[in-house]
């Protein structure tokens, strides 16, 4: 055969892969003027407040929110609202050593085989420490180590598996994993519980990439519970967010591949509406975006990002004064389809960074999408 002819065919049969684009064209909506959503969770004059995470707890009603004090690093705030965040309490009593917390704390609701329920907090860096709570978040134990292993945002997302067990993902740049390490590849590692959350399995590297700087896992299930995808900020800032798949409960993954502009972002926390759409916030780290640095969402279907479309729209939710810091956030889904949503930003020009949840429904941005179509089409 003509070798010419040959290396056409190869060329012809290979698949192709298009960068996706750098920017969107879904709609944008803006809710950072609408102050009736927002409501303070904390504030301290001088103080930066920063990275919460929440939880709620199976009444519908309550919820814990947990961050430090200062960027990252620093001792760990709890916090609890029983009206599904309308109101905070003041500051809660929590061990002495949260004090001595290094990274950005997570909070996460498990149960154990037997039907145990309790709250596990993890703080990272090396090693990885635990405190847990089996009565809803009135009292917990120290920080504890884990294993032997450290990494970054420690536990940014914890999955039950089909078996009972619990997948937990975290990053490393080749710092912290085992100690005091230098700066190499960033790889996600995975590790897992067996006996609901006490006991943590040796970590084990799932994903890199040879360019590009995969880290903060974001892990989201598809409706049927038989894929699981995970949403992953790249550091270099080169290229837009990456994701990956697993049709195995975590013990393969694909090639992780570039998401569109419109899902690009740091630290991806996902929740399902009602009707089956996806709620997802991050930090806006669009290259080509009008909000970008901001607290923003997005809005569509897990088949979109299956398929790699740019999803239903977008939603500014506050904007962030100083660039790229801000929005490590806590979504949740209440019970009358509200989705609560928690993070932290440089809300006021020239002052620290503080903690603010906003409510909202998705048939509320609904109309406003609608109402924008509108408007543009008027316009034309």
């Amino acid at each position: 055969m003509n070798p010419m002819r040959t290396a056409l065919m190869l060329l012809l049969a290979a698949p192709v892969f298009c960068q996706p684009p750098r920017g969107y064209t879904i709609p944008l909506i803006d809710l950072s003027r609408e102050r009736q959503r927002q409501t303070v969770v904390d504030r301290e004059p001088g103080q930066y407040l920063g990275h919460p995470t929440t939880v709620l707890l199976e009444d519908g009603r309550t919820v814990l929110a947990v961050y430090p004090k200062g960027h990252g690093r620093g001792a760990i705030v709890l916090k609890r609202s029983r009206d599904g965040g309308r109101t905070w309490s003041e500051r809660l009593p929590v061990p002495d050593n949260w004090a001595t917390s290094q990274e950005t704390p997570t909070i996460h609701r498990v149960v154990d085989a037997k039907g145990k329920k309790r709250l596990i907090l993890f703080s990272g860096l090396y090693p990885i420490r635990m405190s847990v709570s089996e009565d809803d978040g009135e009292t917990w134990t120290p920080l504890a180590p884990i294993g032997n292993f450290g990494g970054v945002v420690a536990m940014a997302s914890v999955e039950r598996l089909r078996d009972g067990r619990y997948m937990a993902l975290f990053h490393d740049d080749g710092r912290f994993l085992r100690g005091a390490g230098k700066p190499d590849r960033f790889i996600v590692y995975k590790t897992l519980s067996r006996d609901g959350g006490l006991t943590w399995s040796e970590p084990v590297a799932i994903l890199s990439h040879p360019q590009a700087h995969l880290c903060e896992p974001g892990l989201v299930r598809s409706p049927d519970g038989k894929r699981i995808a995970v949403l992953l900020r790249e550091n270099s800032r080169k290229f837009n967010s990456f994701v990956s798949f697993s049709d195995d409960e975590g013990e393969t993954w694909s090639e992780p591949r570039e998401l569109p502009g419109a899902l690009t972002g740091d630290r991806h926390t996902a929740v399902y509406a009602r009707d089956g759409r996806l709620f997802i916030s991050f930090r806006d780290t669009t290259l080509q975006s009008f909000t970008r640095g901001d607290w923003v969402a997005w809005v569509g279907r897990f088949e979109d990002i299956e398929q790699g479309r740019e999803g239903q729209y977008r939603v500014r939710l506050m904007q962030n004064y100083k660039q790229l810091d801000c929005c490590y956030p806590g979504v949740l889904r209440l019970p009358d389809d509200t989705i609560l949503t928690t993070t932290y930003g440089h809300w006021s020009p020239g002052e620290p960074p503080y903690i603010v949840s906003i409510r909202l429904k998705l048939a509320e941005l609904d109309r406003k999408a609608r109402a924008a179509r509108r408007g543009a089409r008027t316009e034309r």
